[in-house]
């Protein structure tokens, strides 16, 4: 954790856990897990130097905003070539990370809350993920556990989102992917490299008392079965076009990219957080989305006016939405190409 800002109680309850963008699944809920585990999968993951997508286009007279989409999860053996990302970087005057709502608080304060995070992810009351899943749910939770995790008594005190978390992540491995963000780091790391100014695009929740918003969130029950379930649905019946989007972000198949449904699983993550009670009884995470969306539109059009070029990051989902992002801009008079 970052000395500086309280990291795991933004992940608990700013970033959302919305971790891969997937697909409804291909067949029912609850179908078996097949039993060949370590059959070779259907599609074969990529590896080697890839060109990744082409960038989208933003212009209003001879000023441009050049708009990039992440994806996760990407082919763990995959070399992005990330050259022309590079160039654009360096030759920009400003990079806007994707937008995203944060707390920060004073590094003595930081300090002070540190011991009050421990325990933030677990059920409260001492509770397993046997007492607060369907029978029926636990029973593929244990199927798909044994298969990519293991042994691990510690994770069935876990909410069941946060335990989800972890067996997307070890499902991801297992199928040769990792988590996108190691693209969003290239970039950071390209605009530092060339003292190109990196700016936040979302906005910061002022905590009053952060210290009672922890302790109430660690008593809260959360409704998070539904984010838990499109998971195991996810890893269960999703794995291998999870794999084949995993390539066309590669490749930078744009035709396919755009055929992807993002959402499912994001939305259900997500609201298990924002439907909450402490969330609804918190006037901070009210309309979080909404006001994210008009924090980085009011970014990107203050960058567009100021710098003759820009370069923006939006995860992919964002982009290719026909009422996403861009379609701000467009509806404001901006000129918006995508890439071919």
């Amino acid at each position: 954790m970052n000395r500086h800002t309280v990291c795991a109680l933004t992940l608990s309850l700013l970033a959302l856990p919305a971790l891969a963008q997937t697909a409804a699944p291909a067949t029912e809920p609850g179908a078996p897990v097949a039993a060949a585990e370590d059959a070779p999968p259907a599609t074969v993951v990529v590896e080697g130097r890839r060109p990744g997508p082409g960038v989208w286009k933003v212009t209003k007279g001879d000023h441009v905003l050049y708009v990039f989409g992440t994806y996760s999860p990407l082919p763990q053996k995959m070399d992005w070539d990330s050259g022309r990302v590079e160039r654009l970087v360096a030759h920009s005057q400003e990079v806007l990370m994707p937008p995203a709502a944060s707390a920060h608080v004073g590094f003595l304060r930081s300090l002070t809350l540190l011991p009050n995070l421990i325990g933030i992810k677990k059920n409260p009351d001492g509770a397993t993920l046997h007492d607060v899943l369907p029978a029926e749910v636990y029973a593929r939770w244990t199927t798909l556990k044994a298969r990519y995790i293991g042994e691990d008594d510690g994770i069935e005190r876990e909410r069941p989102m946060f335990a989800g978390d972890e067996l997307m992540h070890a499902g991801w491995k297992k199928n040769g992917l990792v988590n996108g963000g190691i693209v969003l780091g290239k970039i950071e790391e390209t605009a530092k490299k060339n003292k190109v100014k990196v700016s936040n695009s979302g906005y910061e929740i002022e905590l009053d008392d952060p210290r009672k918003l922890i302790k109430d969130f660690k008593a809260a029950q959360v409704d998070d079965v539904a984010c838990f379930t499109k998971t195991l649905d996810t890893l269960e019946a999703d794995i291998d076009t999870m794999r084949a989007r995993a390539n066309a972000w590669a490749n930078g198949n744009i035709a396919e990219i755009r055929n992807v449904n993002y959402r499912e699983r994001d939305d259900a993550c997500n609201n298990a957080i924002l439907n909450s009670a402490i969330a609804k009884n918190n006037a901070d995470f009210a309309q979080t989305r909404e006001r994210l969306r008009a924090a980085w539109l009011k970014t990107a059009e203050k960058s567009l006016a100021d710098n003759a070029s820009t370069f923006a990051v939006l995860q992919m989902r964002d982009i290719i939405d026909p009422a996403g992002y861009l379609a701000d801009l467009q509806a404001k008079g901006y000129t918006v190409e995508s890439p071919k």
